[in-house]
């Protein structure tokens, strides 16, 4: 059997209406309802789920014309920094993935998955582990084009939403493309597809089919040529990877669904020591250190909590984190209450090389900063597996 993504590499995944999915993620009364997520009465429109789209609200859209297309939508004041928090924990689980990843907003990223498929399957099964992990760390929607080409893989995701993957193997991008308005190419603005248009170039396909010289006659040389790559998907099969310009990154964490919710502290702190090792191992790696620990506790009923602490040095150090994340975990004095999901994170990363640690009277030259070091170094010439904690062995 022939596999459906054979030859396609990349994978444009886009969250589906990101803003707005945040924004009501904790209020389940709003999920079927049209929401609007902007500013003040003479603002625009930041974003709108799809039953408010559905009235013809769109994103930029003056928010008094988008009152009078659906009085009845619920208006919400955008939260930015839990927009921040979201797309730092989805970038990361695309880094978890593979390091190619091209973030091209805080909701949308490109990821060249061809060095990940021995690892973790099909680009297809990556997709749908994508798909998985964030709706259920993130509690929100993702769509997933799948592709050779970096703009097929975009309007592949574009046709997959909401919550879908839709998948373009290299034999079937031109019957694909070719029916689409020219409008749809990745890049071409309503001013260009105008223009086409005049010209008698209504689909991909007039595009495609029109001879290379005449099109840069009609449209110029660089436009022409572009429109011609676009045409037949053979565009930039590779990426740069970089992050997106208002992504954070002053922060490093990992989070954790449990196959089953979970009450057992051992098993819960077993996670949490998990997770230290793997943010403080990614810190050293990029020569940060931080200063907060934060702790997240998902419960069963889908509410979160998190709870930080601010040391009085920044560290990189596993056992500190580790420490630190098990006494805010402790502090919260849960009984019976069963978890869902646990996270690590550390923020106020600076460069390594500017932390002085101070010795405490006492205190031995050679400690767990040492240790961390030594099982860096095995780690990278035997694999990971090759030391960790003891706890960590069941």
């Amino acid at each position: 059997m022939r596999d459906p993504a054979r030859g396609c590499h990349l994978l444009h995944v886009d969250m589906d209406a990101f803003y707005a999915s945040v924004m009501i993620r904790d209020r389940p009364d709003l999920a079927e309802v049209p929401v609007i997520v902007g500013g003040g009465h003479r603002g625009v429109v930041l974003s709108a789920n799809y039953p408010a789209r559905e009235h013809g609200v769109r994103s930029a859209m003056p928010m008094t014309r988008a009152r009078r297309a659906c009085p009845q939508a619920t208006v919400i004041t955008p939260d930015f920094d839990a927009f921040s928090t979201v797309s730092s924990s989805v970038m990361e689980t695309f880094r978890q993935i593979t390091p190619m990843v091209e973030a091209m907003s805080l909701d949308e990223a490109f990821l060249d998955v061809s060095g990940a498929t021995r690892r973790l399957g099909s680009p297809v099964e990556i997709a749908e582990m994508l798909r998985a992990r964030i709706h259920d760390e993130q509690r929100i929607t993702c769509s997933v084009g799948v592709a050779a080409s970096v703009s097929v893989a975009k309007l592949a995701s574009r046709r997959a939403k909401p919550d879908g993957i839709v998948v373009v193997p290299p034999h079937k991008v031109t019957s694909f493309l070719h029916p689409l308005d020219v409008g749809e190419l990745w890049g071409v603005g309503e001013k260009t597809a105008e223009m086409l248009h005049r010209l008698g170039l209504h689909s991909v396909g007039d595009v495609a089919n029109t001879p290379l010289r005449t099109l840069q006659r009609a449209v110029g040389v660089a436009l022409g040529s572009q429109l011609h790559e676009l045409a037949w998907g053979s565009d930039r099969r590779t990426l740069t990877p970089r992050r997106h310009t208002q992504e954070p990154d002053k922060s490093m964490g990992a989070d954790e669904t449990f196959a089953q919710d979970t009450d057992d502290r051992e098993v819960i702190l077993r996670e949490v020591l998990r997770l230290a090792a793997r943010v403080s191992g990614r810190m050293r790696s990029a020569q940060v250190a931080g200063r907060t620990v934060t702790l997240r506790v998902r419960f069963a009923d889908f509410t979160t909590i998190t709870r930080s602490k601010t040391l009085p040095e920044a560290t990189d150090v596993t056992q500190e984190i580790h420490r630190t994340a098990t006494r805010l975990y402790d502090a919260l004095g849960l009984q019976r209450a069963r978890v869902r999901l646990v996270g690590v994170r550390v923020e106020g990363l600076v460069p390594r090389r500017t932390v002085h640690r101070q010795l405490l009277l006492g205190e031995r030259e050679q400690g767990w900063a040492e240790a961390d070091r030594a099982v860096d170094r095995a780690t990278r010439r035997f694999g990971t597996a090759a030391v960790r904690p003891a706890s960590l062995l069941k």
